[in-house]
């Protein structure tokens, strides 16, 4: 097995909350709780779960646009946690994020030659003539026409400004990708367009994405594997046709339920959830999804935490699995 492009080991991070006249720190709001995963080069791990849990936090704590509060993130074996300065510089240049809202993540004073082209100023790559034919071959490269260099962000649609914000991503030949709800704020058609493209850019130039998002449809159709978090926790970690076909974790098996079928003669049993997500602020002793798991064992689930099992090709985070189908401690 090839060894992983990037790896993310017991991945914390917790903000503070701060109260009263002279701010003094009142608790922390636990937004990532121990999360680990991989990515190899080439493949694209789906991260899903329900709003607020944890799943931007995760990528820009890679990325070190936020610091983490704990954990060691490594690219090629070797830690980035410690680098600064020029050595975090390069490294940016294999790690770049596509962000969710195409319009207010560009500069709307810049002309997309010089929101493409900034980073390769940054980095100080080629001459000017060099970046300029650069810039051009890569807006070209996402379906964008060479005219709408020396225009606006404005003069856009939302699916042509997320190109841009993909070709911003793409210029600097990263290696790995953080798509951060990249499809979400755009029509269905749109969507559509935008995940075919970075199917296709994956596939050419062999990037590694983490592919954040709540549409399970578009997890199901760009992922390898897919990894379901729930409040600032991985639960379940499995290749996609695993997922899809045999899902383990209860909380999972109620996120699929919720996903339309597109044949109106086929029935699906919809598991609905009680109470609402609990608060990062306050989460819940023992297993964080037992105030709402439909099959959750009184004295286990609300006062031990589960460890992590290997069971069928599924990491599982879940006390009542693995009591029914055993496996191995992950």
């Amino acid at each position: 097995m090839t060894k992983p492009l990037l790896e993310v080991r017991d991945l914390k991070k917790h903000f503070p909350v701060r109260r009263g006249l002279f701010r003094r720190i009142s608790g922390r709001l636990v937004a990532v709780d121990g999360v680990s995963f991989e990515v190899r080069a080439g493949e694209t791990l789906g991260l899903v779960g329900e709003s607020g849990c944890g799943k931007t936090t995760v990528g820009r704590s890679i990325l070190r646009l936020i610091e983490p509060s704990g954990g060691e993130v490594l690219v090629d074996g070797k830690s980035i946690g410690d680098l600064r300065g020029a050595e975090l510089r390069s490294l940016r240049r294999d790690l770049q994020i596509i962000f969710q809202d195409p319009y207010s993540s560009l500069n709307p004073r810049m002309t997309v030659a010089r929101i493409v082209g900034e980073g390769l100023a940054i980095h100080r790559l080629g001459t000017k003539t060099e970046r300029d034919e650069k810039v051009r071959r890569t807006v070209e490269r996402v379906g964008l026409t060479s005219d709408s260099l020396h225009r606006y962000p404005h003069e856009f649609s939302g699916g042509q400004r997320q190109r841009i914000g993909i070709a911003r991503a793409l210029v600097l030949d990263p290696r790995f990708i953080v798509c951060d709800e990249a499809v979400s704020a755009l029509d269905v058609s749109i969507q559509a367009q935008i995940v075919n493209l970075l199917a296709d850019l994956r596939d050419e130039l062999g990037i590694a994405y983490l592919f954040i998002a709540h549409d399970l449809a578009v997890v199901e159709h760009i992922s390898d594997r897919v990894a379901v978090m729930y409040l600032g926790e991985i639960v379940e970690t499995a290749t996609t046709r695993a997922i899809f076909d045999r899902p383990l974790h209860p909380y999972t098996k109620a996120l699929l339920s919720a996903v339309p079928v597109p044949d109106p003669e086929t029935k699906r049993e919809r598991i609905l959830l009680e109470g609402d997500v609990p608060s990062p602020l306050d989460p819940p002793s023992g297993c964080r999804f037992h105030p709402r798991c439909p099959v959750a064992v009184p004295g286990v689930c609300d006062r031990q935490a589960p460890g992590t099992t290997e069971i069928d090709g599924h990491l599982v985070t879940c006390h009542v699995v693995e009591k029914e189908l055993g496996g191995a401690t992950a």
